[in-house]
Order: C-alpha cells, then sequence, then structure tokens
C-alpha cells in the first residue's frame, strides 16, 4: 500500500490508503494567491527543479512549487551578502518561528516591527498547507532551516561523515518532504532511499559550484578527501586543475554515481503519480554530473549548466519511460 497526501486523492483513492490531516485554516483567496507566487518564484529561479515539475499532476506540482519556495526562500535569507552575519542568523531565527506559527495554524507571535520579512509572509499560506495535506513532519524543514544556519560561517568539512549530516539537512531533509508530497509505499528502506536520493543531487551541486562556494569561504570537499589525492584548500581557491585534482574529482563522481542508483531504487517506492518527476530529477542532474566529466572536470571556467531544451527533453522522456513501466 502507498501512503499518499490527501492532494491527491482524487486521484488515487482506489489504489491507495489515504492519511489526511486538516491543514490551517486560510481563506480561499488568500491560499490561491499564496500558491500563484509559490509558483512564479519558482518559474524565476528554480532553473533545474522547475522542468522536473511539469511531469506532475496539478494540485502536486502546486505542492512542489510551494517546497521549493520554502527552500529557496530560506536559502536567500542565509545568503543575502548585503547583510551581517548576525543579520542573517536573526532573519533565518524569525523566518523559522514564522514557518512554526504558520504550520500549528497560530498567529506568530515573532516581533518583527522593522517588518523584515515581510516579503516572505505571502508564501506561509501555502507552505503550510502543502505540510498538512502531505503530512510533512515539521522537524524536516527545521532541519533545512538548521543547514543553512551552519552556512554562516565559513565551512570546512573534516570527513565523508561530517558531509553527509550537512547533506540530510540542506538536501536529504528535503528528499524526504518531497516523498510526502508525491506518495511513496512505506516500508524500512524508503526514508534512507530517500536521504541518499537527496545526497546524491546535493554532491551534483557541491561539484558544479567548487569555485563560487570557494570564494565564500565554503569548501564541502572532505578534508580527507583532499589529502588523500594531494590537492589543497589553496589549489582550490586558486582555481588550479592538475592531476590531482581531476583525481580528487573522478573520486567524487564515482561517489556521486553509487548515490544516484540508491535514487533509481527510490523509484520502486513511489506511487505512480511521483515517479515521473524523481526519474526527470535524475535524469537532469545526472545530466549536469556526465558534463562535469565531458569537460574533464573542469568546472573552474564557466558554469555547468544544461540547455533548457535537453531539460524538456528529460522531463518529456521521464514521463513516457515509467507510465510505459
Amino acid at each position: 500500500m502507498y501512503r499518499v497526501p490527501s492532494i491527491t486523492r482524487p486521484l488515487l483513492l482506489t489504489a491507495c490508503r489515504t492519511r489526511i490531516i486538516a491543514a490551517p485554516s486560510h481563506t480561499a483567496s488568500t491560499l490561491t494567491a499564496s500558491y500563484e507566487d509559490c509558483r512564479v518564484l519558482t518559474q524565476r529561479t528554480a532553473h533545474n527543479f522547475r522542468f522536473s515539475f511539469l511531469t506532475l499532476p496539478r494540485e502536486q506540482r502546486r505542492a512542489m512549487n510551494a517546497l521549493y519556495a520554502f527552500n529557496r526562500i530560506t536559502d536567500d535569507l542565509g545568503d543575502d551578502e548585503s547583510l551581517t552575519i548576525e543579520e542573517r542568523r536573526l532573519r533565518l531565527a524569525q523566518w523559522r518561528e514564522l514557518v512554526r506559527g504558520a504550520m500549528s495554524g497560530s498567529s506568530s507571535d515573532v516581533i518583527d516591527s522593522a517588518g523584515l520579512l515581510d516579503e516572505e509572509r505571502r508564501y506561509l499560506p501555502a507552505i503550510s498547507d502543502m505540510v498538512a495535506r502531505a503530512s510533512i513532519p515539521h522537524e524536516y524543514l527545521f532541519a533545512v532551516i538548521d543547514g543553512v544556519e551552519s552556512d554562516l560561517h565559513p565551512m570546512e568539512v573534516a570527513t565523508f561523515e561530517e558531509l553527509e549530516r550537512y547533506c540530510y539537512q540542506v538536501a536529504g531533509a528535503v528528499g524526504l518532504c518531497c516523498i510526502h508530497v508525491w506518495g511513496f509505499r512505506e516500508g524500512p528502506k524508503v526514508r534512507q532511499l530517500a536521504i541518499d536520493c537527496g545526497l546524491a543531487l546535493q554532491l551534483t551541486n557541491i561539484l558544479r559550484d567548487l569555485a563560487e562556494d570557494a570564494d565564500r569561504g565554503r569548501v564541502y570537499l572532505p578534508r580527507e578527501d583532499l589529502a588523500r589525492f594531494g590537492y589543497s584548500t589553496d589549489d582550490l581557491q586558486r582555481r588550479v586543475i592538475n592531476l590531482s585534482f581531476r583525481d580528487l574529482m573522478q573520486f567524487e563522481v564515482a561517489r556521486a554515481k553509487r548515490y544516484y542508483a540508491r535514487g533509481e531504487e527510490l523509484l520502486d517506492h513511489l506511487a505512480p503519480p511521483g515517479r515521473p518527476i524523481l526519474r526527470a530529477m535524475l535524469d537532469i542532474y545526472g545530466g549536469l554530473l556526465r558534463e562535469i566529466e565531458r569537460r574533464d572536470f573542469d568546472v573552474f571556467s564557466r558554469r555547468v549548466s544544461l540547455p533548457k531544451w535537453k531539460k524538456l527533453w528529460y522531463a518529456g522522456r521521464a514521463i513516457l519511460t515509467t507510465r510505459l513501466a
């Protein structure tokens, strides 16, 4: 049996078990406007994810727009370089309490006399509605905020185990939110598969963004890996591409591919409407990983990306292949 969100009930009522949790009360017009704001934000900024969202039924697509909006806002609050570290920390703390209040259906007690988060508040009705309808444990959203807060100071990771813990917060917890939106077959493996799938996507982001992150004092490649291949953080900051760097990158790409294989395994545990979007995500981000390899691991000269037509092609292929499987 599948665990599916109430947003999919009209589609899956006869095939799957449905668990319904009441959403916080919002007027219809407020909720509609909030979901539209989330859609616009996704359309404007989700350069990779938004193509995979096209594979979903309308209501689940709306939910994913709201989930993306939560993550985008959280990231932006942590990355706003026009603010001091303490100002960013304050805004993340206020955002946490606003989200907590919205999800509990109570008015927020956050003191925001300066109106620091007025812009962000309009997304909260959709976010809280999505969380309630998909029965998402609130701890997953707070884990994401914790991960972004940990990025406020320069970061270096000693071991892969440390990197895994960080990736759980900023990606694995998001993967867990996703399977609640899509619907999944309950079992002992599915939670870890979702976490590992998020790790695969995050490792791809880390490899693609090495230079940009290093400029911000963030080195996510474990020090134990750098030492193993004789490549230093100073080399990274100077954009050195040599045999040591290529060996290091080849090792990291191979590791990411092992986690992509876990994502492939997750497909079998998802309710049918959720399979195309995961297939598209795996193909699009896997395509970025292959592009890194094709460039002989040169992620410094120009940003690694895929053309729009290829992302659309992956999304279309995902719909066909998962429905025919």
